[in-house]
């Protein structure tokens, strides 16, 4: 939830960003420059006097509003409360996924079948548990940062170890653009994070491009699953057989 410190530093970026110093912005309001500088320090804004600021600064309070909004922290992780809500309905859990790919609502109904009642349905869901801000024209804005990731033993991750591993493995991985690599080997632990840090730089890079191809047709584009894995862990069949 946006505070009313949010818009007042909203407000102080807009003032820098357009070169307007408190004595400029004093003499649109009408105001002592004192008065403009004790009203931002206390947070003694009426709505009146938040549009006077706007119209000053030729900025429109929903475009103000929206940058508050963005400026907001982004989720890393969910809570338990907010995974179990997402995993308890398969087609809430879907619409998460897509809006996690930045799909819009169209793209979901037309690939799923989910009508678009249904799409809004959901959308306004993710809205309340928090995943994304959702905005007119069924428009929306996610939440989460780049470098958020489901709870390793939350709901969400159980449910895909008993519903899809089993079924992401089964296949060959040996199309185009398609591999599955084994490697196990004994390292230095103090180097193990160094090879974490890779592999999140890869899903990083993996995401970026997904965002950026989406000005491509969809014709163009296939959907692929990245799936990086790192743990200490020996086969189950081999650690029978140590002494």
């Amino acid at each position: 939830m946006s505070t009313t410190a949010d818009l007042i530093t909203a407000l102080k970026k807009e003032l820098k960003a357009a070169q307007m110093t408190y004595a400029d912005l004093a003499r649109a309001l009408g105001l002592a420059e004192s008065s403009v500088k004790r009203m931002l320090a206390k947070g003694d804004l009426p709505l009146s006097r938040v549009d006077a600021i706007c119209r000053a600064l030729k900025l429109d309070f929903a475009e103000l509003a929206r940058r508050v909004a963005d400026a907001q922290p982004m989720l890393a992780e969910m809570t338990l409360e907010q995974e179990r809500a997402v995993v308890a309905d398969k087609k809430l859990l879907l619409c998460a996924i897509c809006v996690l790919s930045q799909w819009t609502l169209e793209q979901i109904s037309a690939s799923y079948r989910l009508t678009e009642a249904e799409c809004i349905k959901y959308f306004a869901q993710l809205d309340r548990i928090g995943i994304i801000e959702l905005r007119p024209l069924n428009r929306y804005r996610l939440k989460l940062a780049k470098t958020f990731r489901w709870r390793p033993h939350g709901p969400v991750m159980n449910y895909f170890r008993d519903h899809a591993v089993l079924d992401y493995f089964s296949g060959g991985f040996d199309s185009p653009g398609e591999g599955l690599l084994l490697v196990h080997g004994s390292i230095s632990r103090a180097l193990a994070p160094s090879f974490l840090e890779r592999m999140q730089k890869v899903a990083q890079d993996f995401a970026q491009q997904h965002q950026a191809d989406q000005r491509l047709p969809l014709a163009q584009r296939e959907g692929y699953t990245l799936l990086l894995a790192m743990r200490s862990w020996e086969f189950e069949a081999f650690a029978a057989l140590r002494r």
